[in-house]
């Protein structure tokens, strides 16, 4: 009796150590297990974007040796206006609180996005660990550039984001003359900023889609060729509809940096295409030719036959064939 629950607790380690990919690496399991498995890996996915917005919320006013606050860094587009154009009532940029609580709350918003990106690298690899063993090396090595061409692509687009929100929010602010004052509510200006970073950074893994889809033959050079100057239309007017502010200012920047990136992707196209054309045509002679051309002929020499033993059952007949033969 006494050795049941012990048996018991080793059925539930043995169970535990199939579910898990370091016992079970060919990731050959039931549907049940994969769920845990994914229930597990989602479970310190979240756990690590929870200790980033810890250390994003503390971060938020508390500078990190050369790191100035991150509510500093935030508020650095708004304290870039001209001080003619905002409200300072005691000398200091500094943004409008209107809600007892919302100063928590924004805090807490930003900590959450800032702890988000600091994170990034264990949360990535828990969603990471889950897709690899259903992947060949092949497959695994292409996600893991596209994965890291994603992360600086979205980092460029963040920071020129945040170049160009002091521009466009001084040209935004700039209507009604000298009738307004700028005296920015903190949860609209944080979401304003968030949702900038946000849109810039999504948009700039447009080419890494592009090129995804030229890879896999869904979208070759000589459409992209064909539909450039629609795709490019198409860019602009989705910068105008995606920047939340009407500023031109952030339309361009966006629509500009689009444009350059997708003919960053062309070309890539172009040059991908190219070198499959030429190791097709290597591979199959017929490669190249009108239909008017014979196809070339293929070598038709014959070949020696080598010996080959036969086996011993076949030897014991007569001739060394058997019976029936």
């Amino acid at each position: 009796m006494a050795r049941e629950p012990l048996r018991r607790a080793e059925g539930r380690r043995d169970k535990r150590k199939m579910r898990s990919r370091r016992h079970n690496p060919d990731g050959t399991m039931s549907l049940k297990d994969h769920l845990y498995e994914l229930r597990n890996r989602l479970g310190w996915a979240v756990l690590f974007i929870l200790l980033g917005g810890v250390f994003g919320f503390i971060w938020f006013f508390t500078r990190l040796g050369p790191i100035p606050p991150l509510g500093d860094i935030i508020l650095q587009p708004y304290c870039k206006l001209p001080t003619n154009l905002r409200f300072e009532p005691n000398g200091t940029c500094q943004l409008l609180q209107t809600k007892p609580f919302e100063g928590f709350m924004v805090q807490f918003k930003v900590g959450i996005a800032a702890g988000m990106v600091v994170s990034a690298p264990f949360w990535l690899y828990q969603i990471w660990s889950f897709i690899t063993p259903g992947l060949y090396a092949k497959e695994r090595k292409f996600a893991t550039i596209f994965v890291g061409f994603a992360s600086v692509l979205f980092a460029a687009g963040g920071v020129l984001a945040f170049y160009v929100i002091p521009q466009g929010l001084e040209v935004l602010v700039s209507f009604g003359g000298g009738v307004f004052i700028t005296a920015l509510n903190a949860s609209d200006y944080i979401s304003f900023v968030l949702v900038m970073l946000l849109i810039f950074g999504v948009s700039f893994e447009m080419p890494l889609l592009v090129i995804m889809l030229n890879r896999i033959g869904i979208l070759p050079y000589d459409n992209l060729r064909r539909w450039r100057r629609g795709i490019i239309f198409g860019l602009f007017v989705f910068a105008a509809f995606a920047t939340p502010g009407t500023d031109p200012i952030s339309m361009v920047a966006l629509g500009v940096a689009m444009v350059v990136l997708f003919e960053f992707a062309v070309q890539v196209s172009r040059i991908h295409d190219r070198a499959k054309a030429r190791r097709e045509a290597a591979e199959d002679p017929a490669a190249g030719l009108s239909d008017d051309e014979a196809t070339p002929m293929a070598d038709y020499r014959p070949e020696p036959i080598e010996d080959v033993a036969l086996p011993v059952e076949q030897a014991k007949g007569k001739g060394g064939f058997d019976d029936v033969t």
